[in-house]
C-alpha cells in the first residue's frame, strides 16, 4: 500500500490506485482545474467519504510501496479525469483494459 499526503494528513491507497491518480491530479492542476478528490470509506473503517480539495496551493506527496511502475490503463485515467465533470474526481473501481485484438 502507498501513501498520499495531503497537507498534514495521509492516505493508503493501492499502488497501482496511485499510480493512475498521479496522472490524473497532474493534469488537472496543469491545466489549472482545482477539485475534490472523494472516495469512499470502506465499512471496516467507519463508512462514510473522503473529499478532499486538490489546488497547486497545497503540497502533494505519493510514497509508492512497490519499486515497479504498473501499466497504465488509459480507460481507466479517461474515467477518472471524466468524472471531474461535476468538480469532483471520483475514485473508482478500474475497468478493465480494452484489447485492441
Amino acid at each position: 500500500m502507498g501513501v498520499l499526503r495531503y497537507h498534514d494528513e495521509e492516505f493508503e491507497f493501492d499502488d497501482r490506485l496511485l499510480a493512475h491518480l498521479q496522472i490524473v491530479v497532474s493534469t488537472k492542476l496543469r491545466r489549472a482545474e482545482n477539485f475534490f478528490l472523494t472516495w469512499p470509506v470502506p465499512a471496516g473503517a467507519g463508512s462514510g467519504r473522503h473529499a478532499l480539495w486538490i489546488d497547486n496551493g497545497v503540497p502533494l506527496h505519493i510514497t509508492f510501496a512497490g519499486s515497479r511502475a504498473p501499466q497504465i490503463n488509459r480507460e481507466w485515467i479517461e474515467s477518472l479525469i471524466l468524472s471531474s465533470a461535476t468538480g469532483s474526481v471520483h475514485l473508482d473501481d478500474e475497468p478493465p483494459v480494452v484489447s485492441n485484438d
